[in-house]
């Protein structure tokens, strides 16, 4: 492998660790960046490699959240117990998918979650509202499951994914769901490690590096968050999301 693609992961690597730390949707990057950069390997591995960083990333920015975010216990405990091996059985069905599958299926769910970024003008903005016990632990439970499934499965764009969920069907703020996101994301991206690593999946000299410069952009993004909510980065979050997005879809329809 030539040294200017690891540069490229890298510099993809921060940027999703810092954009992901703020809204989620890190994946949106670094997925698609090494699909394109690493065209020959299949995506199973691609994806696997990929896991490290993003749990690095999610590692460091959760750190930050959790030191000004107060955060219900029992609940995130349930959501992450939920969310490992859902992650864990997504990631040992895309060990039998192919890339001529799984390229347009990541297209058309990026184009998902761009049109829904540009069309919720108002994301990340709730006002908290009250559920029962029984329903938050119902709600929190379908959620990680299905997104942690996702997430194992593919991956991109499962904070987006987590912090609107919470805020749709659990009432929680910005901030909170953002908190709660990265720690249940931390459960997703362990489970699915670890069946990375029994496949050998995992490609040990592309991840390391990459992990290093997603943990910088997350912990320099969860700061920011944490200052200025989520307003001044959605503008720039749709601009690379769209320019991702025509990138990846000359790479599935064009290239040969």
């Amino acid at each position: 492998m030539e040294t200017y693609i690891l540069i490229m992961l890298c510099v993809a690597a921060l940027v999703a660790g810092f954009i992901d730390a703020i809204v989620g949707g890190g994946g949106l990057i670094q997925t698609p960046a090494g699909l394109i950069l690493l065209p020959n390997l299949p995506v199973s591995t691609v994806i696997g490699t990929l896991k490290i960083p993003a749990f690095s990333g999610t590692s460091f920015a959760a750190f930050q959240y959790l030191k000004k975010v107060t955060m219900n216990w029992q609940l995130l405990f349930i959501m992450m117990i939920v969310a490992l091996p859902s992650a864990f059985a997504g990631s040992a069905l895309l060990t039998y998918m192919s890339n001529d599958f799984m390229k347009p299926l990541l297209l058309f769910i990026l184009s998902l979650l761009a049109i829904y970024t540009y069309a919720k003008k108002n994301f990340g903005q709730h006002i908290e509202k009250q559920m029962t016990k029984r329903a938050q632990i119902t709600n929190a439970v379908l959620i990680s499951f299905i997104v942690g499934m996702y997430d194992g499965f593919i991956g991109p764009g499962t904070g987006s994914f987590f912090v609107v969920a919470f805020i749709a069907l659990m009432g929680f703020d910005f901030l909170h769901a953002s908190a709660n996101a990265k720690m249940v994301n931390l459960s997703t991206n362990f489970g699915s490690i670890v069946l990375f690593i029994i496949k050998g999946k995992i490609i040990w000299m592309i991840a390391i590096p990459m992990a290093i410069c997603n943990a910088l952009g997350g912990w320099l993004g969860a700061k920011v968050a944490i200052k200025k909510g989520n307003g001044f980065i959605r503008v720039f979050f749709l601009v690379v999301v769209v320019g991702t997005l025509i990138r990846f879809a000359y790479d599935v329809f064009w290239i040969k």
